[in-house]
């Protein structure tokens, strides 16, 4: 494999393992330089703080993410895979920069004799260990390493290739620093660990008497415009909406596949049963015939679907089972073999470099001379230092370790197909190997297969079905009558209250991007531009509320906080009539007893876990009581579920904390504080950021 091919392959590897905290080529200034300011902008998909990036850019490490998911998936694509792979690499443009910017304002750096011990030093980045590992035996290859760096003196696509994955190791050391910096300025005092250790170990046992909302009826509640206003102030940053948020009403069109469309397709697997039957090259016959193209090779039981898995094993070679039906997936399979195999391997090898040897010829002729001095009882470690091409074969005395199938097909039939102790020359794309079977670990089933798939689809005649009702109820609505239509032809109009701009999904339904982007250019009340089609669905939408970025206007949450409006009002009733009761009384059963209430007992209940049983969480509650004295009835309180006073009974304080407990406790709490200020920081610098999100525009 050439150095560039390789490198080139391993790019969306490494830039999957980064993760959210590192973007790859993030290669200084994105936009090229004489491109014009109005250009500029509408290229860009989004920036931080000014900082933006280009489409080009963006999308390019977009392609690489999909193509690593979909490596994972085992090659299959998909609309929703690639919407993944934007907000990823969304979530990592965002996340770079806004650290590249904190850390540029406090001065971190990484030096150049860090950056060389982090490349070709004794402890690598795990990015250049990942980079460079040799997918044959899975060991850093510095070899390898060398070779890219000198091909990418010479090669510009090398180049660009490995300056990206300097600057992936740089940025990975700058964010770890900055961690440090951040995990070491944490810390816990004793006062705090104390009050922490109370939260969750003082018992307290009380009484108290509630006057549920649910006791006024809805009925004798008028709500007036300064009661919504009174709620809306004191609760203003709960409406903040951190992106535009759209609502939506739209009506499905059902074109899913019918019991017609499933029988057309039992038919044809069952002819492809007979002629499968009667192949005589299974593997021509699955490429041509088979949706999915699984590889005829051997399978392990777990890797099949649950009705394959069931027979395969068990069944003689020769046989077509089925077709299974799974997940609207017809399967049927031809047993080739069933036998017993390794599960895994322990074995060593020794690789010779063709292109150093003069050929794969020369090369399989000094491997069976090696060999043969191997059987004539020749140390295989010596040999191995002394004549293996990889450094890690060179340097572990020949071991690879355990391997399980998988590999490439050549080297997986020499290990699975030979005995401990065996002794075999085997030839791949990588070289000619020498290997040694060390010991056989395990013994399962396995079976050659040949399978072949069928999906159900949707016929003409589904299709156009569905497709014909839909553009009935098209052409007669607009953005007045949308509803009414839907009542005359019996169809339900379905409706998502907080639709995003990248989301992919409208009521549990996957859709098309572009339904997305009109629905985001429409202006309120328009009907979509046309019919859209969703897998199994055609859709027609309506635009019917628009919520802008940042705290939304009071009109705008009017109908949402209804309801807590008109228990804000009933509080004050409630409370009225509490403190009423509360009026003179020496105990909370006298309270009780004024109101015609049962009093209620509460026994062990912690701070740190607010929750009266059988009626709900109500920290305002629980708070209070912790603050009381002893046999003293409280000041009415605001619960979430009702108005209640309280009275405590009696508190069981825990064993003081001293002492290695105390040490302990404050070691707990501060690693806690440090899992948690990741994630918190990164929130507030995104929070004081000026972030365009241009995505719409493009996906």
């Amino acid at each position: 494999m050439g150095l560039m091919t390789s490198l080139r392959n391993r790019a969306g590897l490494v830039i999957f393992v980064i993760g959210l905290a590192i973007v790859a080529f993030l290669l200084g200034d994105a936009i090229n330089v004489g491109t014009p300011f109005w250009a500029r902008s509408q290229n860009e998909v989004g920036s931080v703080n000014g900082e933006a990036m280009d489409y080009p850019t963006f999308n390019g490490q977009v392609d690489q993410a999909s193509q690593m998911y979909q490596q994972q998936m085992g090659g299959q694509s998909s609309p929703q895979m690639r919407s993944f792979a934007v907000q990823q690499v969304w979530n990592q443009f965002l996340t770079q920069n806004l650290l590249n910017q904190e850390i540029e304002k406090i001065g971190l750096q990484v030096g150049g004799d860090e950056m060389n011990s982090m490349v070709t030093g004794n402890n690598p980045s795990p990015q250049i260990v990942q980079a460079f590992t040799n997918p044959q035996t899975g060991q850093f290859d510095r070899n390898y390493l060398a070779g890219v760096q000198q091909e990418a003196k010479t090669n510009p696509e090398v180049n660009q290739q490995w300056e990206g994955l300097l600057q992936n190791v740089k940025n990975e050391r700058l964010n770890q620093k900055y961690t440090n910096l951040i995990n070491n300025s944490i810390y816990t005092t004793s006062l705090e660990a104390e009050y922490d250790y109370n939260a969750r170990n003082k018992l307290a046992n009380f009484k108290y008497v509630m006057l549920d909302y649910a006791s006024v009826k809805d009925s004798e509640i008028k709500l007036t415009d300064a009661d919504y206003k009174e709620y809306y102030d004191k609760n203003k940053n709960a409406f903040k909406n951190p992106e535009e948020i759209r609502t939506i009403e739209y009506v499905l069109f059902d074109a899913r596949p019918n019991a017609a469309d499933s029988a057309l397709v039992s038919g044809d697997i069952q002819k492809l049963k007979t002629d499968l039957q009667a192949s005589t090259n299974d593997s021509s016959f699955v490429t041509i015939n088979s949706e999915n193209k699984y590889p005829v090779r051997y399978y392990t039981k777990g890797q099949l679907s649950p009705a394959l898995d069931s027979v395969v094993f068990k069944t003689a070679p020769g046989t077509v089972v089925g077709p299974f039906l799974t997940q609207n997936v017809y399967e049927i399979a031809k047993v080739i073999s069933v036998k017993n195999s390794p599960d895994s391997v322990n074995a060593s090898h020794i690789v010779i470099n063709p292109a150093t040897e003069g050929g794969v010829d020369k090369a399989l002729a000094k491997a069976d001379s090696i060999k043969n001095l191997i059987q004539g009882g020749a140390n295989f470690a010596a040999l191995a230092v002394e004549f293996s091409a990889d450094p890690n074969s060179k340097n572990n005395a020949g071991e690879i370790g355990t391997l399980t199938r998988g590999m490439v097909p050549e080297l997986d039939e020499t290990l699975f197909e030979s005995a401990a102790g065996d002794v075999k020359v085997v030839s791949t794309n990588y070289g000619v190997h020498i290997v040694k079977i060390n010991r056989v670990i395990g013994n399962s089933p396995i079976a050659k297969l040949a399978i072949v798939d069928k999906s159900i689809h949707s016929g003409k005649e589904t299709t156009d079905a569905a497709y014909s009702k839909a553009n009935q109820f098209y052409t007669a609505v607009n953005k007045d009558n949308f509803n009414d239509i839907a009542k005359q032809q019996n169809v339900e109009v379905l409706k998502n209250d907080r639709t995003v701009a990248m989301d992919n999904m409208i009521g549990g339904v996957e859709v098309p991007r572009e339904l997305l982007r009109w629905a985001f250019e429409a202006e309120k009340g328009e009907v979509s531009d046309k019919i859209y089609e969703t897998s199994d669905n055609f859709i027609v939408a309506r635009v019917t509320g628009v919520q802008p970025k940042g705290i939304q206007p009071l009109e705008s949450v009017k109908t949402l906080i209804e309801p807590l409006v008109k228990n804000m009002v009933k509080s004050r009733m409630l409370k009225e009539k509490m403190n009423n009761a509360l009026s003179g009384a020496g105990s909370i059963d006298q309270v009780a007893q004024k109101l015609g209430k049962n009093v209620q007992s509460v026994d062990n209940v912690v701070l740190a876990n607010p929750v009266i049983p059988g009626v709900a969480v109500e920290n305002a509650v629980v708070g209070t009581v912790f603050g009381l004295q002893p046999n003293k009835p409280s000041k009415s309180i605001e619960g979430k579920q009702g108005v209640y006073a309280v009275q405590v009974n009696g508190f069981v304080n825990p064993k003081a904390l001293a002492g290695e407990e105390l040490t302990t406790q404050q070691k707990q709490i501060t690693e806690a504080k440090a899992q948690r200020s990741w994630g918190t920081i990164l929130k507030a610098l995104q929070d004081n950021a000026k972030i365009v999100d241009n995505r719409i525009k493009f996906y």
